[in-house]
C-alpha cells in the first residue's frame, strides 16, 4: 500500500469513528499531509468576500484567515458593537487588513434585503459568501416573517441572501458559496415533512442538526442552479471546536470533550480553504478537513431526490424565488 493510499485509509477510519477525525488530533494528522502553499499568501488579493456571524469564533478566525489572504472581508453580523470590537482584534493582529462591520441579521428577509443592497452600492462585485451565521435558541421561536428560527438562520436566509447577490457573485471570476454546517446533520434524516419543526417536543440540538441536514441536502441543486453565475457551491463542517456557541449551547459536551476541541483556526480552516484555492473545488459536494466526505453514515437519513426537491420547493416559496 502506497503512503498516500494508507493515509486516505486513516482519514476514513477517523471519519467513521467521528471522535478522532472531528478532534483537533484528526486535524493535526491531516494537515500535515497538505501543501503549505495551498492557498498561496496572496490569493484573494482584490476579491471581496462576506463572512456572516463573524463577530465570533468560526466565522472571526474566517474573517481573519480571508484578509489574511488578501481580500476585503465584510463582517456581516446582528450585533455591530460586538462586530467593531471583533474587527479591533483582528486589526491588533492584522494591521493592515481591510475589515469592514455591516449589521444583518440573517434570519430576516428585509435584512437580507437592505444587507445585499448595501453591498451592491459598495462594490461590483462579490467573490465569496461564507454562511457561518448559526443559532441554536433553548426553545422554538418564530422570525417576524414568521419561521421558525434556526431554519430561517441556517437556511432561508442564507439561500435568499445568494440568491440577491447573484449579480454581484456573476461578476467574479471564480465565486465560492460556503455553508458551515455541521457533523451533526448525519444523525438525522431530511425533515421533508415538518421543516418548521412544529411537531413533537423542540429540542435545540435537534433542531440545529435537521436545518445542517436540509443544507447539506439542497446542496448539489444549488450547485447546479447557481452554476450558470459561474459559482462553485460547498456545504462543510468544521468538527468539533471550542468557540462560544458551543459553551453557551452545549456546555456539558465541552466539558467533557474540551481537551481534544479545535481551535476556531482550524475549525475554519476547510472554509477558507475552499474559498481560496485554486483551481476551485468541484461544486455541489460536502467537505470536512479538505475533502469530501459522504453525506450519510446510516441508511435511516436517506432521502430520495424528490422528498429533496419537495424541501427545495418549501425553501423558494418560503423566500420567494423561483424553484
Amino acid at each position: 500500500m502506497t503512503g498516500h493510499r494508507a493515509a486516505a485509509v486513516v482519514d476514513d477510519v477517523l471519519d467513521r469513528t467521528i471522535a478522532p477525525g472531528y478532534s483537533s488530533l484528526g486535524f493535526a494528522f491531516r494537515s500535515r499531509l497538505w501543501p503549505d502553499d495551498d492557498p498561496p499568501p496572496d490569493a484573494l488579493v482584490g476579491a471581496t468576500t462576506v463572512v456572516t456571524g463573524a463577530n465570533s469564533g468560526i466565522g472571526k478566525a474566517i474573517a481573519g484567515s480571508l484578509a489574511q489572504l488578501g481580500a476585503t472581508v465584510v463582517m456581516a453580523v446582528r450585533d455591530e458593537e460586538r462586530g467593531e470590537s471583533a474587527r479591533r482584534e483582528l486589526l491588533a493582529g492584522q494591521p493592515d487588513a481591510d475589515l469592514v462591520v455591516e449589521r444583518c441579521d440573517v434570519s430576516g428577509r428585509a435584512e437580507v434585503r437592505d444587507f445585499v443592497a448595501r453591498i451592491a452600492a459598495r462594490t461590483p462585485r462579490i467573490d465569496a459568501i461564507v454562511h457561518n451565521a448559526g443559532v441554536m435558541p433553548p426553545t422554538r421561536s418564530q422570525t417576524r416573517d414568521g419561521h421558525e428560527l434556526t431554519l430561517a438562520t441556517h437556511v432561508l436566509g442564507p439561500i435568499l441572501m445568494t440568491e440577491l447577490a447573484r449579480p454581484l457573485l456573476a461578476a467574479a471570476t471564480s465565486s465560492r458559496v460556503v455553508f458551515m454546517s455541521s457533523g451533526g446533520m448525519y444523525t438525522q434524516p431530511l425533515p421533508r415533512a415538518d421543516p418548521e419543526y412544529r411537531l413533537g417536543r423542540y429540542r435545540a440540538a435537534t433542531a440545529y442538526a435537521r436545518t445542517k441536514r436540509i443544507q447539506v441536502a439542497l446542496t448539489p441543486v444549488l450547485g447546479e442552479r447557481w452554476s450558470e453565475d459561474g459559482c462553485v457551491v460547498a456545504t462543510m463542517h468544521p468538527g468539533w471546536a471550542d468557540t462560544p456557541g458551543l459553551a453557551q449551547s452545549l456546555p456539558r459536551f465541552r466539558t467533557m470533550t474540551r481537551a481534544f476541541l479545535r481551535n476556531a483556526d482550524q475549525a475554519a480552516d476547510t472554509a477558507v480553504w475552499l474559498t481560496a484555492t485554486s483551481p476551485p473545488p468541484p461544486s455541489g459536494l460536502f467537505w470536512h478537513d479538505r475533502r469530501s466526505r459522504p453525506t450519510h453514515y446510516r441508511q435511516a437519513t436517506r432521502f430520495t431526490e424528490a422528498q429533496r426537491d419537495e424541501v427545495w420547493r418549501y425553501c423558494a416559496s418560503a423566500i420567494g424565488v423561483t424553484p
